[in-house]
């Protein structure tokens, strides 16, 4: 089963909620700044710049759609080889 890399840029992300709402499996409200990050279950590493997760497979269809609803582009995904 293939895995995913979640990279959130939190340096450009503008906290408005729409990866949340697509997708909170994946992602949710970070306590520290209050933006977009890789909910604690997939998440490998978390700063004030940058949060990176990694999810399975099920879940890359839903952190797809945030991806593309993301208006700042500041979600990426990236398969784990």
């Amino acid at each position: 089963m293939a895995k995913y890399r979640v990279v959130v840029n939190r340096a450009i992300c503008i906290a408005c909620g729409v990866a949340r709402a697509v997708c909170p499996k994946v992602f949710e409200r970070g306590s520290d700044n209050g933006k977009n990050k890789v909910v604690d279950k997939y998440s490998i590493y978390l700063d004030e710049m940058t949060s990176i997760g990694v999810i399975p497979e099920e879940l890359y269809e839903c952190a797809m759609k945030a991806v593309k609803a993301c208006p700042t582009r500041a979600i990426k995904i990236e398969k784990v080889e």
